[in-house]
């Protein structure tokens, strides 16, 4: 069964791949092979919807890469499964709620809190200057 997935997932890209490659132009760049079954999907697209030329073209494919990976036998119908719907508790995200802003007080109660208020840019810089002035007096 691992055989037959890899040809089918190898089919769909290849065949993928050749159409675009034909759709631009560059068809001749392509091997034999793949020529060849472009060439039946052309064929096949005279006689049928564009969606049944394309699933029996992958269906050719698929059973060639088969072969050629080493599957024994007529290669296994390798459909793809609809996803299964999740039954675990996974929750969608949600964006949290704003929070509200707090008034700015400045009464003795906005001090009280655990929010401390920080140090005016000039204190630090006043700071800064005695210290300086400090060391300076101190080595004279």
């Amino acid at each position: 069964m691992l055989i037959a997935r890899r040809a089918d997932t190898r089919a769909r890209a290849d065949f993928a791949t050749w159409k675009m490659m034909a759709k631009l132009n560059g068809a001749s760049a392509l091997p034999p092979e793949a020529q060849e079954f472009l060439a039946s999907y052309q064929n096949l697209l005279a006689q049928m919807s564009e969606g049944e030329a394309t699933e029996a073209t992958i269906g050719a494919i698929y059973k060639a890469y088969y072969v050629e990976m080493g599957g024994a036998g007529t290669p296994p119908d390798v459909r793809t499964r609809p996803p299964e719907t999740a039954t675990d508790n996974v929750t969608a995200f949600r964006r949290p709620a704003p929070k509200p802003k707090k008034s700015a007080s400045f009464g003795a109660a906005a001090f009280a809190g655990t929010q401390k208020r920080p140090l005016p840019v000039a204190l630090i810089f006043a700071c800064l200057v005695v210290v300086y002035v400090g060391i300076r007096l101190y080595w004279r």
